[in-house]
């Protein structure tokens, strides 16, 4: 649902994975639903309701923009689909409780991208993790600073809308890859604003254009994890070069460089205690060109399993929590404590492409 600019990789990767078939592909603009069924042979292209009511779509991949993730995913679970929706689950708490509220009720699965965490980088850094060789986490820091998608977006306006904006739209990548290393979040503070009022646009095809900013476009926060770990995120939109590193995460022991979590690759790195340099570490997973649709693959088997999905709506749910949380302190000047919580996802055995598709 959806044929937008994201829907290519998914398109490309489901038709690999080897618990996915692709039978349609719908959009509210049936002809770009028809161009992206031509270009990967999806044997059909139809509008929204005709998805919904056609009996052989188990799962709805929900990839529409974020401000009807919540619209488009609650139709699909009340037509008892499955539904796995691109990042994030929602604009709104109450709506992405809504949707975890109705699929219980229904019996029926949502998952929740980013699922780079399932790719041979992060699943390396999660080993590491698992195996105590920095120690026991002390802190983190997370850093996403550009100067915004208005370069390079075709339509970028939306990014700078209440629900979007960095932490909305870069946040999740880095939460998830944060909180399956380092478990749920217990308390945030944060601080935002939005430094332009205007935006303009000099991709195509609307470059000259402006954009009116009507949400935060530069977030910082502090986060106090469950475990006990201490972590520092920043997302901007307003920085027009930085030299930080993605993520690190310091142990007792020795600190984790992690890869970009908006990849599924490496590098991932360890500096140890009584050392002097930096140690590359082979990756130890498969998955780390763009694989995204893992999660989806993940959910697909579990469905037919009985197992827990990994990329899970509850993981989406707590991540759109904390996400809130950061707005709310900046705004009420105060800690705000986390009420939701997952069950950390089990990790991916070592070496093995279990969904079939691509490395």
């Amino acid at each position: 649902m959806g044929a937008g600019k994201i829907s290519g990789i998914y398109l490309q990767n489901g038709a690999a994975f080897d618990d996915l078939e692709i039978v349609a592909c719908a959009d509210l603009l049936v002809e770009r639903a028809e161009e992206q069924a031509r270009e990967y042979g999806v044997p059909k292209a139809c509008s929204p309701g005709e998805l919904l009511a056609d009996p052989e779509v188990e799962v709805v991949l929900n990839l529409t923009v974020p401000a009807v993730h919540a619209e488009v995913s609650l139709a699909a679970l009340e037509a008892g689909k499955h539904v796995y929706t691109e990042k994030p689950l929602a604009v709104g708490r109450e709506d992405g409780l809504r949707m975890l509220e109705v699929a219980t009720e229904r019996g029926l699965l949502i998952g929740c991208a980013p699922d780079t965490f399932l790719g041979g980088g992060l699943q390396t850094c999660r080993k590491v993790m698992d195996e105590g060789i920095i120690g026991e986490p002390v802190a983190t820091t997370a850093v996403m600073m550009t100067h915004g998608p208005e370069d390079w977006h075709p339509n970028p306006d939306f990014f700078y809308q209440p629900g979007a904006g960095p932490m909305f739209d870069m946040g999740p990548y880095y939460l998830t890859a944060l909180t399956t290393l380092l478990g749920p979040v217990r308390r945030v503070t944060g601080s935002a604003r939005a430094t332009f009022p205007e935006r303009r646009i000099t991709s195509q095809p609307l470059s000259g254009t402006t954009i009116t900013v009507n949400t935060p476009t530069h977030v910082a926060g502090v986060m106090d994890f469950e475990g006990g770990a201490v972590g520092t995120l920043v997302t901007s939109f307003d920085v027009w070069s930085e030299e930080h590193s993605r993520i690190d995460i310091y142990g007792t022991e020795g600190t984790l460089s992690v890869p970009d979590p908006n990849t599924f690759g490496g590098p991932v790195r360890v500096w140890r205690s009584g050392e002097d340099s930096w140690t590359d570490v082979p990756l130890t997973h498969p998955y780390t060109r763009d694989s995204r649709g893992l999660g989806l693959a993940d959910m697909a088997q579990a469905l037919r399993s009985g197992r827990k999905h990994r990329a899970s709506g509850e993981l989406g749910g707590h991540v759109l929590d904390v996400i809130h949380a950061f707005l709310d302190s900046s705004e009420n000047g105060r800690h705000v404590e986390v009420k939701s919580a997952f069950e950390r996802p089990e990790p991916l055995p070592a070496g093995e492409k279990v969904f079939g598709g691509t490395a």
